[in-house]
């Protein structure tokens, strides 16, 4: 079976990531179905490298290939902090209705960690990824837009704002919520994972994050009674998967404290950004911290960190991002052998001690190699 995969390389650290990261998904391939499985791999174009090319940093051309396909992978793209163009990891997700963003978080033996037993860290973060603060309706202080929605607000509402404050609008939906809090219990039912803990600020926000828990609550009774039940129908021996809820404060000394309690996490938008990161830093880093942004559709496979410019060019930076996410592609089109093969491999490597800067750092008596090399050993260890 041969399947077409689009791919951005990226910006910044990008395309040397994708350098070392595509050779190790063909080789767990061709390793794992012997040419009876196959990649046909078609570029597109996007941030600073389609800007040169085109004159456009996100082509319609680029829109209309994701819009037309079921599997993709991209690099970092390059967003600059405080000005110019809008995100164009937002904007893709919002264009291309990309409204799941998974991120799973696992610990691989041999990295070093500020847990005691980062070994039982194992969870995966369903993140709302089309609304929120995300979805990036603002205006700056003083502007005449913010004048006059402030305003309204104080005038209209009788809420006490001061006129000069920035505002920036967060919807949330119950679309967004159930839809989102659906395609988490399916995964925890499709791998028998054992609960989904909504994440939220409800105690504050209470019409917005309180709204989401409530809509997860009630999606979870609507479509899955038979298959759910509450933190109290587990605690009196019923058995089914667990639907729960934690503040989001209170949630990240949870998963430092009692990460075995966790195992599926939907939550909101911004929440979700703050939380999958806290959670990588706790197994090794984002360096290793694979993600994909889903449709009901397309399945976008992305490396979660940043361009980092800065390093770019030096060969210095760690692939495993990337290639992890590679990995989850290749479980996403049914060829588990192959990735379980990369999963394997990375592990391997980590065994041996040969690993980039970042890992290097945390790891005593570890050689530092580079990018490059780093892909090299884990195919070399498939």
């Amino acid at each position: 079976m041969r399947k077409t995969v689009y791919f951005i390389e990226g910006d910044g650290i990008g395309p040397e990531v994708w350098r070392a990261a595509k050779p190790v998904m063909d080789q767990a391939l061709e390793k794992a179905y012997q040419g009876e499985h196959q990649i046909d791999w078609k570029e597109i174009l996007a941030g600073e490298k389609a800007f040169k090319e085109t004159g456009e940093y996100l082509p319609q051309v680029t829109i209309d290939a994701l819009r037309g396909t079921d599997l993709a992978i991209k690099g970092p793209l390059a967003t600059p902090v405080g000005k110019g163009f809008r995100s164009l990891n937002v904007t893709l997700r919002q264009v291309l209705d990309l409204y799941a963003c998974i991120r799973p978080v696992r610990y691989f033996k041999g990295i070093g960690s500020p847990l005691k037993r980062p070994e039982l860290v194992d969870m995966v973060v369903f993140r709302e990824n089309t609304e929120d603060v995300y979805a990036g309706i603002e205006w700056p202080a003083g502007s005449p837009e913010a004048r006059k929605v402030t305003g309204f607000l104080r005038d209209e509402m009788q809420a006490d704002i001061n006129l000069e404050a920035a505002v920036g609008i967060k919807p949330i939906t119950e679309k967004g919520s159930k839809r989102l809090v659906r395609k988490a219990i399916e995964y925890a039912l499709a791998r028998d994972r054992t609960s989904v803990t909504l994440v939220h600020k409800g105690n504050i926000m209470k019409y917005t994050e309180g709204a989401f828990m409530n809509w997860g609550y009630e999606l979870a009774r609507e479509e899955f009674s038979n298959q759910t039940i509450t933190e109290a129908e587990a605690e009196s021996g019923r058995n089914g998967l667990v639907i729960k809820d934690r503040i989001a404060d209170a949630m990240f000394q949870q998963v430092i404290l009692k990460p075995e309690l966790y195992s599926v996490i939907a939550t909101t938008n911004l929440n979700g950004d703050y939380l999958s990161d806290a959670l990588a830093a706790q197994v090794g880093g984002l360096g290793l911290a694979p993600g994909v942004n889903m449709s009901d559709q397309l399945a976008f496979f992305e490396a979660t960190h940043g361009t980092v410019p800065s390093q770019a060019g030096k060969d210095v930076v760690n692939p495993g991002s990337l290639i992890l996410s590679g990995a989850m592609l290749l479980e996403h089109a049914g060829w588990e052998m192959a990735a379980e093969l990369i999963y394997m491999g990375l592990e391997k490597t980590l065994a041996g001690k040969r690993v980039t800067r970042d890992l290097a750092r945390q790891m005593e008596g570890a050689t530092q190699v580079g990018c490059q090399e780093f892909g090299e050993l884990i195919g070399k260890s498939l």
